[in-house]
């Protein structure tokens, strides 16, 4: 078939890249550093060089793809690339980020579990690109249908809101990511997207209101200023032009070559269309995206005593404005600080320092619930409804490891989450090695390498680590500063072989830093962090307390201790799942092609752990490789097993290392792999199946001519082979045709008494309806229409065996009915002859089986049970009575024994009727539950008539026949019931429907039931899940 011919050529082609990749090593490099001879920086180094000259911008470590920045385009992200890496093993084709992509995605659906990659480097080395390249790939690859194209559409245009508002230009990079994004994308178990969900880490605040020289703010103001329209920027009080605003000129670069504001604003809008915002959302946004920018314009007057003044109110009223907010209440919040002593508030006045301090504090607190606001709503748009269990892949993309010449707290965040992923990525590495040594029966051989606990444990350790002492100095009373701070972890650090400062420093190392930095020694080696944090161009030390509530009095987090935890709770979502992991690098700092700076690569090698990682992976074996796979590569080396090898796999590759000559120390034999040690071994075996290749050819070439030879016998032996085939084939179709005309004739003469032509025909047709009978029997004896149509032939036959079949069925039911059952069938039959076709409740009480009692005797007074003591309680049911004078509802009990019918309240007997006294009872046609007893009176005195409601009316009143032989005595009464009160006196019920069933006292003195119409009552029935089937009983 055409699909069987297009995977050929694709393991074809599959197969040829292997081997080109192999036997091109020198000239292209090693496409996998596990397989390098030496595992030294610098041939790491050189491998990597020599791949990116080629524009082999891919290499492996194991499963993790190294990526280095080309900073051109390449033509290997088309649709044609994506459908040679779809479903492809992940070692059989050259390295590249679909290949990571698929093997994560087909993994996840075959062991229906959850993965995660996470792409991490530095500003500029192509994270953002990468995580859009995986989402193009799983657009792509996953099956398509209307819905799935609106989840995947939603996923690839949040990229381009979420990189306008948490995006700018900074000195390395045009569009670098001041955020950090963890992506879920969901799954179903199809393999079809179909949600998900993006959580933000460490927004750079601190841009909104300060930008360094040379780079830029948040994309989003520049785009709204240049790119919207008039009637947009005059409704949000905006002037066209950056140059307008404090907060956008700053950096002095508000114009870029490479940024084009206006058709980015067009991209941002349509996208938010995309991902369900309305107009009324949209323009929300703009709103306080403007009011920031009008924030930023705020100027402030001293007075005489140095007080903070407001110059301008026309910017605060703009702000007012669009935030909606009271103008008076802002102003205050910005000039005065409020202290509370006890029940009482004093305004304290700003200086002018404090007032701008303040406004910033205020515009950064604004963008930065903006952005988390905006994150909401996009995974509100992308979520999935669906409960079912889902399997997830997500895209971390993070910051990574970063060294400045001065280092300050937001350096200190950043570090601090690469080392947790650093130990992370080390356990997950070791983990899944050891897993799969485990699993192929070869001992793990340990591996040395350096763990990083001891610097996570210094920076965040409780009670001890630096997160916790900066806490604990931010909060104590008197003059906290920042040299008190450094002091105090001088104190508490003094002897860890990873912290130094000024003080503690040999003579040496002390001409390095000075008197306010301290240096940690991380894993990708050492950072000097300045401790006069209040300088930092990130201002969030300065704020370190934030609360939502302004009436809380409870100790507010940290922003260092809100970020330990988030990154806490990230690194517990990652250990749940399976890793891959992605390595930016840029290739050089000022983002020219083909340039490879090797100084800077080595860098961010060492940044990275790619060293570390490398020495994990190529611990014990660094190549393996399943059975069957090495042995179709290299069985030609062997004539053992040269051209076939007939028996299992591995002992097939046994008998080939044995005659390749490989010694024990240099491979191991696991259950399904071959585990090679050392990369020169490999290329060895893969030199010599070279040289062999050109040996088979030459033979083949030799053994051309006698080939031709031979090619004459075989055309006769063929053409001889091919008559006795045809031969067959003729004697074959000859018997077809004569069964074929037998089946016809038979079919014809179907109607006709049995003969020569139909006799075989008839006995396939009653065989086949038998057949088909068998698999088709009913079930019960209530299915009397599911009997298969019988053919003309057997219409007899099929009658009998049907009275038979059902005759059967209704033996075992018999026998499987208890006592219990068939008590309640003689009862149900009482009650179908009284009520059947004449109340409309009666057939939704068919389904409900009558109770013994409604009430046990324990809950019956004692008091009343020592007055009946004499009578034996045969039923008992809660009732409601109905006073004769005023209808006033009592709760009250009904009890049934042999002679007599009891009204119970509590502990009195409140009425006795003997059942010869009771002349006859009524209910009504509708579905109410209301029971009228008429009772002779003998005596004056004596009570008349009594009406109940009772939710057992079926039960109640066919229990009351059994035991006082009343059958006759029940009247279904259409309209009116006329009751007698006392002597002379009488009452009168009245029945109706409505929408809701109630009981009251009507104008004319008539007790007035309205009860729910049948219509109505199958609805409410159906949806209160009180509509059963009674087919246990029937």
């Amino acid at each position: 078939s055409k699909g069987e011919r297009e995977t050929e050529k694709k393991k074809h082609k599959t197969n040829k890249n292997m081997e080109g990749a192999l036997t091109a090593r020198d000239r292209v490099g090693i496409q996998d550093f596990v397989l390098l001879d030496e595992t030294t920086e610098a041939a790491f180094l050189s491998n990597l060089k020599k791949r990116f000259s080629k524009d082999l911008i891919y290499t492996y470590i194991g499963t993790l793809l190294v990526s280095v920045n080309p900073y051109k385009e390449l033509d290997i992200y088309n649709k044609k690339q994506m459908d040679i890496y779809m479903g492809v093993n992940f070692f059989e084709l050259p390295p590249h980020i679909y290949a990571l992509a698929d093997n994560a995605y087909h993994t996840m659906l075959t062991e229906f579990n959850n993965h995660f990659i996470l792409i991490s480097g530095e500003s500029g080395a192509g994270k953002t690109e990468a995580s859009k390249k995986i989402l193009q790939y799983y657009a792509v690859s996953c099956p398509s249908t209307t819905l799935l194209n609106t989840v995947r559409d939603k996923m690839l245009m949040s990229n381009p809101v979420l990189e306008a508002f948490g995006n700018a230009k900074t000195l390395k990079n045009d569009n670098s990511s001041r955020f950090g994004k963890y992506m879920d994308i969901q799954f179903d178990g199809q393999g079809d997207a179909v949600g998900g969900h993006i959580l933000n880490y460490l927004l750079e605040k601190s841009r909104v209101v300060h930008q360094n020289h040379g780079e830029r703010n948040f994309h989003i103001f520049y785009q709204l200023v240049e790119g919207g329209s008039d009637d947009l920027l005059h409704q949000l009080g905006l002037e066209r032009g950056c140059q307008h605003y404090n907060y956008l000129t700053q950096g002095q670069c508000a114009i870029v070559q490479s940024i084009n504001d206006k058709n980015d604003w067009k991209t941002v809008k349509n996208a938010l269309q995309i991902i369900n915002f309305d107009e009324t959302a949209t323009n929300h946004l703009f709103e306080v995206i403007a009011s920031v920018l009008h924030l930023g314009n705020v100027r402030f007057d001293s007075d005489s005593k140095g007080h903070a003044l407001l110059n301008n109110n026309t910017e605060l009223h703009w702000v007012s404005n669009l935030l909606g907010v009271d103008a008076h209440r802002l102003q205050e919040g910005l000039t005065f600080r409020k202290i509370e002593a006890k029940k009482d508030q004093v305004l304290s006045p700003f200086t002018t320092d404090h007032a701008i301090y303040a406004r910033d504090a205020l515009a950064k607190a604004i963008y930065g619930q903006t952005f988390t606001w905006l994150v909401n709503r996009i995974n509100e748009s992308m979520e999935n409804k669906d409960p079912s269990r889902k399997t997830v892949i997500g895209l971390l993309d993070i910051y990574g490891f970063e060294v400045f010449y001065v280092n300050s707290f937001e350096q200190f965040c950043i570090n601090y989450c690469n080392e947790k992923l650093q130990q992370l990525f080390i356990e997950l590495t070791l983990k899944s090695e050891q897993e799969e040594y485990e699993a192929e029966g070869i001992e793990w051989e340990p591996v040395q390498f350096f763990n990083n606990k001891i610097i996570c444990d210094l920076i965040e350790e409780k009670h001890r680590g630096i997160i916790s002492l900066l806490d604990e100095e931010c909060l104590r009373p008197g003059d906290a500063t920042d040299l008190t701070f450094l002091e105090r972890l001088e104190e508490k650090m003094g002897n860890h072989p990873h912290f130094v400062t000024h003080k503690l420093a040999d003579k040496m190392t002390r001409k390095t830093l000075e008197r306010g930095d301290f240096r940690l020694l991380h894993y990708a080696g050492e950072v000097t962090y300045c401790v006069l944090m209040c300088q930092s161009k990130n201002d969030i030390v300065k704020e370190c307390f934030s609360s939502m509530d302004p009436d809380s009095r409870r100790r507010p987090e940290t922003v260092v201790t809100q970020f330990k935890s988030s990154l806490q709770k990230l690194t517990e979502i990652l250990m749940a799942k399976e890793a891959w992991y992605i390595r930016c690098l840029k290739s050089n700092e000022s983002k020219q092609s083909g340039q490879f700076d090797e100084a800077l690569i080595r860098h961010q090698v060492k940044y990275l752990g790619l060293m570390e990682h490398l020495r994990v992976r190529r611990a014990g074996f660094a190549y393996r490789r399943k059975y069957d796979v090495f042995l179709k590569r290299y069985k030609p080396l062997c004539p053992a097993t040269w051209p076939h090898w007939r028996g299992v796999a591995a002992d097939g590759v046994e008998v080939l290392v044995q005659h390749l000559g490989y010694l024990p120390d240099e491979y191991k034999m696991g259950r399904t792999k071959i585990f090679i040690r050392h990369p020169r071994t490999l290329f060895a075996t893969e030199d010599a199946y070279e040289k062999c290749k050109h040996e088979l050819g030459e033979r083949n070439t030799k053994a051309t001519g006698q080939r031709e030879n031979t090619e004459n016998r075989k055309k006769l032996i063929e053409s001889c082979w091919r008559g006795t085939q045809a031969r067959k084939e003729k004697e074959k179709r000859a018997w077809a045709v004569k069964v074929i005309k037998k089946f016809i004739k038979g079919y014809m003469t179907r109607g006709q008494a049995k003969n020569t032509d139909n006799s075989e025909y008839l006995a396939f047709v009653r065989q086949n309806y038998l057949n088909r009978l068998r698999d088709n029997l009913p079930k019960t004896v209530l299915d009397k229409t599911t009997w298969l149509t019988p053919p003309a032939v057997l219409t007899e036959t099929s009658e009998m065996l049907r009275k038979l079949h059902y005759r059967l069925m209704v033996r075992k039911y018999v026998r499987g009915i208890t006592p219990q059952k068939k008590a309640q069938f003689q009862m149900k039959l009482i009650t179908s002859s009284i009520f059947k076709g004449k109340k409309d409740s009666y057939p939704q009480s068919v389904a409900h089986p009558f109770a013994d009692s409604r009430i046990s005797e324990e809950d019956i007074n004692p008091r009343v049970i020592q007055m009946i003591r004499n009578e034996r309680i045969k039923y008992c049911v809660p009732v409601i009575k109905y006073d004769r004078n005023g209808f006033k509802p009592r709760q009250r009990q009904l009890i049934l024994t042999q002679t007599a019918v009891y009204v119970i309240e509590e502990a009195k007997i409140k009425q006795r009727v003997l059942y010869t006294s009771l002349k006859g009872i009524s209910v009504s046609n509708l579905t109410d539950s209301t029971i009228v007893f008429h009772i002779t009176r003998e005596e004056p005195k004596q009570k008349g008539d009594l009406v109940v409601q009772c939710d057992h009316l079926f039960e109640l009143l066919t229990k009351l026949c059994v035991i006082a032989n009343k059958q006759n005595a029940i009247k279904v009464v259409q309209g009116s019931i006329n009751f007698e009160i006392q002597a002379g006196k009488g009452g009168a019920v009245d029945f109706s429907t409505g929408p809701e069933p109630m009981v009251y006292k009507a104008k004319n003195g008539h007790l007035m039931v309205v009860s729910w119409a049948l219509s109505l009552l199958s609805h409410v029935s159906v949806q209160t899940g009180y509509h059963f089937f009674f087919s246990d009983y029937i």
